[in-house]
């Protein structure tokens, strides 16, 4: 049977501790955190595991208790003004909840110097422990799974920086999932499912942060991406529903993205 993370966002109303217990109730083995607030996910609660390590400890205990692990820390994004050294707290909180890889998102507009911030990026997350995982999306600088594969191949750490492929950016790029099963060995580290219409909505980045369809309900081929990703390669449900968010139960959210994911590989 695959293995699930829930991701954050397929459960946005939740603290880390309480992310981890939806991720059980699931019957989901990791989960993929947001380690701290964003303003642009306005529904996720106030919480601080950087500042209060009693509340780190708290959240490490809970997944432990639970066996549910840290598949993917977010959120790490690098833009023309990022300051490498400012991500040392993430870093180690990251690392003290274990997680399996940290999310890396690219901004920056200058190839050179946006390779260069990778880089030194890449030689500190090492020096925490943590293997980092190029998520590409179409507004940003590295748009496409071809872009993600130049980058990776640029700083050429196979299995320490690789890839993390979700399904909705494959599709919302112009990519395919015959695109993806071509992709060299060790390149590709974690896949995101959800599902979606054929044709893009005309606000893309709302699709991607607050509403995707659940596994089944559009027209991706969630059962194929997961074939063409490498064995053993481990696979989170990113599916926010924010309409439902106030009518529905978070536990039953959850439940409902995960149910629909395993209903796609059957």
């Amino acid at each position: 049977m695959q293995r699930f993370a829930l991701d954050h966002i397929t459960a946005i109303d939740t603290t880390p501790v309480q992310l981890a217990q939806a991720a059980r109730d699931a019957g989901c083995d990791g989960m993929c955190l947001f380690m701290e607030p964003m303003d642009v996910l306005p529904l996720m609660p106030k919480f601080d595991i950087y500042g209060d390590r009693g509340a780190r400890a708290e959240t490490r205990r809970v997944m432990d208790d639970l066996g549910v692990s840290l598949d993917l820390a977010y959120p790490f994004t690098l833009t023309g003004r990022t300051d490498v050294s400012a991500f040392a707290t993430a870093m180690e909180c990251a690392g003290e909840l274990g997680a399996g890889l940290i999310n890396a998102l690219l901004y920056d507009r200058d190839p050179a110097r946006r390779l260069d911030t990778f880089g030194r990026f890449c030689d500190m997350a090492e020096g925490f422990g943590l293997r980092v995982g190029v998520e590409f999306y179409p507004p940003s600088q590295v748009p496409s799974l071809a872009a993600a594969l130049e980058l990776v191949g640029q700083v050429a750490r196979p299995g320490q920086v690789g890839i993390n492929v979700d399904l909705l950016h494959l599709m919302r790029s112009g990519g395919s999932i015959a695109e993806l099963a071509a992709v060299p060995e060790g390149c590709v580290l974690y896949g995101q499912i959800a599902d979606g219409p054929a044709q893009a909505p005309e606000n893309a980045e709302l699709e991607a942060s607050c509403e995707r369809l659940l596994c089944g309900e559009g027209d991706f081929d969630v059962a194929g991406f997961v074939r063409a990703l490498p064995a053993g390669c481990p696979v989170s449900v990113e599916i926010p529903r924010n309409h439902a968010v106030g009518s529905e139960a978070t536990a039953m959210r959850a439940r409902r993205a995960v149910d629909s994911a395993r209903a796609a590989l059957r």
